[in-house]
């Protein structure tokens, strides 16, 4: 066979080397390649961890056994031999930069496993990179480069759990600066001063929400194949809002990360809330904060007792708990029986709220008009299975409103109930949650959620009991709440009203404060969604598609109301057309839809569908196994494949 001349770079020889000619043949094996590589450079050293990148086809040749007939390697490749692992900075949901070494060869997917694996974060499957926004430079900021903290000689050891050493992993026990590192990690750090915050990038619309999701990488390819060279900046976050197997006893910087990553969502208004809401927010952050310098805490385990239901909570599921419903299913369902009043916007029948006799039964409300009507047929039935449910409350004002979407062909119905007291909101508000899930009050779940909501609410009260310190000066208003609020009141009005909730949190312990903060941010309406710009089949305008952990949400761009929700578990197929960039579902009882992305590519959007259906998959029995083939067939389309 006929030899011919191979040019490869040398990154270890330096920028400024020439290429290295090798003399090769067609059914020459890439290992062979290397072979001859190294004996030319004539450099001692590991070369293990090398391989040849292939510049003009942006891949790998990472299998050592293909030729380079088989690889289609010819003369006018240009091969790169360069290390695998290169140095990163990563941001951090707490606004720490690491410098750390990141596999730049495999799947982002597994990338990211690696990552999590040296920061001690269980469950790296919940996690993804995105790229950071793009920082307009001013000419006076040439000098303020940001503070890196360095990681790239942590050495990691084998096995899939690591060793803890005085409660922190083994390899950050090496030297007192590695452990200031994991200290940061897994402890809220102090908020950054006022001016700071207020360079942060703050998404004023949904539509720049939907810019934000078309940053993340595509987990199927590698960090090369994606543009990203050595020292690039990339942002860790949580991508999918369903935090499987929440364990305090383990997760120390896992719940450090994602209290960070809920509390900036609020104060840069990335989610929105009531303002009793961010009263109760800010309180606990300012709890929070108090105790995180305070405590000299590598791992808090007090309260742990009070943790099992808040982390029963936490967990954010798909379907409730399976409990052997098979027995349950003969015994007669609980009701709830009450007269609320209800309210139709869209009805010119009905004007204001009308008191009704209602039943709640399995999933569905029907309301007459009294008492005694109850035997007869409702004024109408309302099945809540797969609506929408958000709280409309104001505890001072004694306003305790459910609102209710419910799905419907045209669009979605909106509905407000009314209820009389704390009570018969949280029996209510808590049948309403289940049922939109398709439980009935027959599940193990329903007590649970009545108990954090009236635990949610009297956090709201006010504490005229407790004698509130009116003022504080260590409190920064700034850091505990969003900057709408800042324009609504002063800070001297602030201060009093973030002490007056922190009187309902103040015994709380740091663990149980994080998981309480969790806990109200997991049941803001609005959570977990992750917004695109899309164009339907069949539409002439933009609209927004939301995508939640177990639904897609159709949102009018014009007026920012909710049309169409579709559960995934009514989905019976997706799938992509990669030549026209559309992506088709199809839902039960013959419902087909079909969208193309505005701003995103429909691969984004495919992976987070197909990443939330995986999720879905994990069980507690094999919670450290991950199966990382089912995640790829799941996300990552045609090319996966």
């Amino acid at each position: 066979m006929a030899a011919w001349d191979l040019t490869v770079t040398v990154e270890d020889l330096g920028p400024n080397a020439p290429p290295i000619k090798i003399s090769v043949t067609s059914d020459l094996h890439i290992g062979g390649v290397i072979l001859k590589l190294v004996e030319q450079t004539n450099l001692k050293k590991d070369w293990s961890d090398h391989a040849l990148w292939w510049e003009q086809k942006q891949q790998w040749l990472l299998r050592t056994g293909w030729t380079l007939d088989k690889c289609g390697v010819h003369a006018d490749a240009r091969l790169i031999f360069s290390p695998q692992h290169k140095p990163l900075r990563l941001g951090l949901p707490n606004g720490l930069t690491l410098k750390m070494r990141a596999c730049f060869s495999n799947p982002v997917f597994r990338t990211v496993m690696g990552i999590c694996k040296v920061l001690n974060l269980r469950h790296p499957e919940e996690l993804s990179l995105l790229r950071p926004v793009e920082e307009k430079k001013k000419k006076k900021d040439k000098d303020s480069s940001e503070e890196l903290y360095d990681l790239t000689d942590v050495p990691l050891t084998a096995g899939s759990v690591p060793a803890l050493y005085n409660g922190m992993p083994a390899h950050f026990a090496d030297s007192p600066k590695t452990e200031a590192v994991y200290k940061m990690l897994s402890v809220s750090l102090p908020s950054p001063a006022p001016e700071v915050i207020a360079k942060l990038y703050r998404p004023a619309s949904v539509v720049d929400k939907t810019h934000i999701h078309t940053r993340w990488l595509d987990s199927s390819r590698s960090l090369m194949q994606q543009g990203i060279q050595e020292n690039d900046k990339l942002c860790l976050r949580f991508k999918y809002y369903t935090f499987h197997d929440m364990d305090p006893k383990y997760d120390a910087v896992r719940l450090t990360q994602l209290y960070e990553q809920a509390r900036w969502a609020i104060l840069l208004e990335d989610i929105d809330c009531t303002e009793e809401e961010m009263m109760l927010f800010g309180a606990l952050q300012y709890h929070i904060g108090k105790l995180s310098l305070s405590q000299d805490m590598v791992s808090s385990c007090q309260g742990m007792d009070d943790l099992e239901s808040a982390l029963k909570s936490l967990e954010v599921k798909m379907v409730g708990d399976s409990n052997s419903t098979d027995m349950l299913e003969n015994m007669t369902a609980p009701e709830l029986n009450d007269y609320l009043k209800i309210f139709r916007p869209k009805r010119l029948t009905l004007k204001g709220y009308k008191p009704y006799w209602c039943n709640f039964q399995d999933t569905s409300i029907s309301y007459y008009k009294s008492k005694e009507d109850r035997y007869g047929e409702p004024i109408q039935q309302l099945n809540l299975k797969g609506c929408e449910v958000a709280p409309d409350v104001n505890v001072a004002g004694q306003k305790f409103c459910i609102k209710l979407l419910i799905p419907a062909p045209e669009g979605m119905n909106e509905i407000y109930l009314r209820c009389d007291n704390e009570n018969q909101y949280s029996q209510w508000m808590a049948a309403c949650k289940l049922a939109s899930k398709g439980l009935t009050l027959l599940d193990s779940s329903y007590q649970n959620e009545v108990k954090n909501i009236q635990t949610f609410l009297s956090m709201q009260r006010s504490n005229s009991a407790a004698p509130a310190a009116q003022t504080d000066d260590s409190i920064n208003t700034h850091s505990l709440v969003s900057p709408r609020y800042h324009k609504k009141y002063k800070t001297k009005q602030l201060t009093p009203r973030i002490l007056e909730a922190y009187q309902n949190v103040a015994q709380l312990s740091l663990t149980s404060a994080i998981l309480k903060f969790l806990q109200i941010w997991q049941a803001l309406p609005d959570f977990g969604i992750s917004y695109f710009m899309v164009r339907f089949k069949g539409s002439r305008k933009d609209e927004v598609l939301g995508i939640a952990n177990n639904r897609l949400i159709r949102i009018d761009l014009g007026v920012g109301d909710v049309v169409k929700t579709w559960r995934y578990n009514n989905m019976r197929q997706w799938n992509v057309n990669w030549d026209i960039r559309q992506v088709a579902i199809e839902f039960d009882g013959n419902i087909n839809i079909a969208f193309g992305c505005v701003n995103a590519d429909c691969k984004v959007v495919h992976e987070y569908i197909g990443g939330y259906i995986f999720m879905s998959t994990r069980s507690r029995q094999q919670s450290d196994t991950l199966n990382e083939e089912l995640f790829h067939k799941l996300t990552g389309g045609h090319e996966a494949l």
